[in-house]
C-alpha cells in the first residue's frame, strides 16, 4: 500500500449550485424547488413560500408539507440566499484561478436541473449547457478535473408543482433525458459524476418535490429515485465506458452511548438509515430489514416489471459521502440532545461541539471509512468535510480561521491513517465550501466553510469580493506535499 498517498489522489473542494452558483433567471434557468426557500438562522428555521389555487400565498417550514395543489411562489419583497448565493455564475473564472492557486486537482459542483432543462422534461436550454461547457473548460486549462453531482437537493419547480415531484413515476424518464443529455454533451470533459446528494436526506417539497411528507410518499419517491439512479449509471457506462459514476450519502456513524444491548440495538438502527441507502445502489436490491419495515408500516411500493434487474444492472463504481460528524444512540430519552446536519442527535460527552451544535470527531471519519469500506469493497471518495464558523475579518483585511485549520488537520490524519494503516481505497478528498456559500441548513451567510471569504452576509447584502483566508495558503501547501505536511 506504501506509506503516502497516492500522486494521483484528488485533492479538491466542493460545492453546490443551490448554495453557490446564483443566477437564478440568468441565461434562461427554469425554477428550482430551492428558489422559493427563504433564509433562517439558528433559531427561525427557513420557509417554503407558495400560492394556493384561489391565489392566497404563505409560508411553511421546509420540513412541512404544503397544502394541498400548492405550488412555489417567489415572493417580491422576501430574500431568497439561492437567487445570488455567492454569484459563481459570474465569478466562476475568478473563483476556479483560486481554486487552481490552491493547487486543486479535482473540484466537485453540481448542474442546476433546471438550466439545462428549464420546466425539467425535454425542453433543453443551450445557453445552460453552454454556461457548464465554460466552466468545464476553465476547469481544464488548469488540470483541475471536474467532479459532478448531476442533482443536488433541487427539483425543476414545474415538475414539482404539476407531476408531485418524485412521487410520480415520469420523473425517472425527465431525469434520464437530462442525464442523456449532459452525459453526451460533457463526455470528453467530465469522468467522474454522482447521481444524487446525500440521498438519505432526500425528502420534502424543496428537495423532491413531494406535496406529502408521509412514510409511503417518501418510499415511493427514494424508489423512483434508486431506479432513476440505477438507469443512469448504465447509460452513462454506455455513453462512455470510462465514466466513474457513484453515489452519495450523508455519513453519521451513531455509536451506542453505554455497553447495554438495548443501546447498541439503537445504534445499529439509527446506522441502517444510512446503509440502507448504499445497499441499496451498491449491491443493487432492498435490504431485508427494509423490507420488513415496510411490510410493518403497511408500505406497499408500486414498483413496476423489471425494476429489480434495473436496480441490480445500475450498481455504482464508488461511493461517495459527507462526514461531518458523529452522534451517540441511546434509550435514554432523557439523555442532552443536539441537532447537527439535518438530524437529532445525543450529545456525546466526549467530544467538543462546534457553534452549530456539530460534534468534532476526527477518529470517527476513520471509523466511517473503515465501516463502509468492509460493507461494500467498492472505492470511496469523500466529497464533504468542513467546519462551519463564523469567521472575522481583522482590521488589516486578514481572516485568522486557525480553529478550521485545526479541524482539517485532524481529519485529513485520520483520512491518512485509514488509506496507510487501514488500506481503505479511497480515491481522493474535497472539503465542502472551499469557498463561502449559502449554508443548506439555515440560509446564513454568517456560517461559513471555505479557504476563500467571500464578502455577502445574512441579508444578501455585500460586495461579493472574495479573500484568501488563513487556511487558503495552508491548504495550499498540504496539496503540495501530497498530505504529507499538515
Amino acid at each position: 500500500m506504501g506509506n503516502r498517498l497516492p500522486d494521483n489522489f484528488l485533492w479538491g473542494g466542493a460545492t453546490a449550485a443551490n448554495q453557490y452558483e446564483g443566477g437564478y433567471l440568468s441565461g434562461g434557468k427554469g425554477l428550482s424547488t430551492l428558489d422559493a426557500i427563504t433564509g433562517g438562522s439558528h433559531t427561525s428555521p427557513r420557509r417554503i413560500t407558495f400560492k394556493t389555487a384561489d391565489g392566497r400565498t404563505g409560508s411553511v417550514t421546509r420540513e412541512e408539507p404544503l397544502p394541498e395543489g400548492a405550488v412555489g411562489y417567489i415572493a417580491p419583497d422576501i430574500y431568497y440566499p439561492s437567487h445570488v448565493a455567492t454569484d459563481f455564475y459570474h465569478h466562476y473564472k475568478e473563483d476556479i484561478a483560486l481554486f487552481a492557486e490552491m493547487g486543486f486537482k479535482c473540484f466537485r459542483m453540481s448542474i442546476t436541473w433546471s438550466r439545462i432543462c428549464p420546466n425539467g422534461m425535454y425542453d433543453v436550454n443551450e445557453e445552460g449547457l453552454q454556461f457548464y461547457d465554460d466552466v468545464f473548460d476553465e476547469c481544464l486549462k488548469y488540470n483541475i478535473e471536474p467532479v459532478v453531482t448531476i442533482n443536488h437537493f433541487d427539483t425543476p419547480m414545474y415538475l414539482a408543482d404539476h407531476y408531485d415531484g418524485w412521487a410520480n413515476r415520469n420523473l425517472v424518464d425527465y431525469y434520464l433525458f437530462f442525464c442523456e443529455t449532459i452525459f453526451k454533451r460533457y463526455k470528453d470533459k467530465v469522468k467522474y459524476w454522482m447521481t444524487f446528494n446525500e440521498i438519505n436526506f432526500l425528502r420534502s417539497w424543496t428537495q423532491i418535490g413531494i406535496h406529502k411528507n408521509d412514510a409511503a410518499t417518501k418510499a415511493q419517491a427514494h424508489h423512483h429515485i434508486f431506479v432513476a439512479s440505477a438507469k443512469a449509471v448504465k447509460l452513462g457506462h454506455e455513453i462512455n465506458p470510462d465514466f466513474k459514476i457513484g453515489m452519495m450519502v450523508s455519513y453519521i456513524p451513531s455509536y451506542p452511548m453505554t455497553c447495554r444491548p438495548e443501546d447498541m440495538w439503537e445504534s445499529m438502527q439509527f446506522n441502517h438509515e444510512r446503509e440502507f441507502f448504499m445497499d441499496v445502489q451498491c449491491r443493487g436490491k432492498y435490504p431485508n430489514y427494509r423490507l420488513k419495515e415496510y411490510e410493518r408500516n403497511g408500505i406497499n411500493l408500486v414498483t413496476e416489471e423489471g425494476d429489480d434487474e434495473i436496480l441490480k444492472e445500475g450498481t455504482v463504481d464508488y461511493i461517495g459521502f459527507s462526514y461531518y460528524m458523529s452522534t451517540v444512540s441511546t434509550t435514554d430519552k432523557n439523555a442532552a440532545k443536539t441537532s447537527g446536519n439535518q438530524v437529532m442527535a445525543y450529545r456525546n460527552p466526549y467530544l467538543k461541539e462546534s457553534e452549530w451544535g456539530w460534534a468534532i470527531d476526527p477518529l470517527g471519519l476513520r471509523i466511517s471509512l473503515n465501516q463502509i469500506y468492509d460493507r461494500y469493497q467498492l472505492p470511496m471518495f469523500i466529497v464533504e468535510n468542513g467546519f462551519g464558523a463564523a469567521d472575522a475579518v481583522e482590521k488589516d483585511g486578514t481572516i485568522n480561521d486557525d480553529y478550521r485549520i485545526d479541524y482539517f488537520r485532524q481529519h485529513i490524519q485520520a483520512m491518512k491513517d485509514a488509506v496507510l494503516i487501514d488500506g481503505v481505497d479511497l480515491i481522493g478528498y474535497t472539503p465542502w465550501g472551499c469557498i463561502d456559500l449559502v449554508s443548506s441548513g439555515t440560509g446564513e451567510m454568517k456560517k461559513r466553510y471555505g479557504f476563500i471569504y467571500v464578502d455577502m452576509d445574512d441579508q444578501g447584502k455585500g460586495t461579493l469580493k472574495r479573500s484568501r483566508k488563513k487556511s487558503f495558503y495552508w491548504y495550499k501547501h498540504v496539496i503540495e506535499t501530497n498530505g504529507e505536511e499538515l
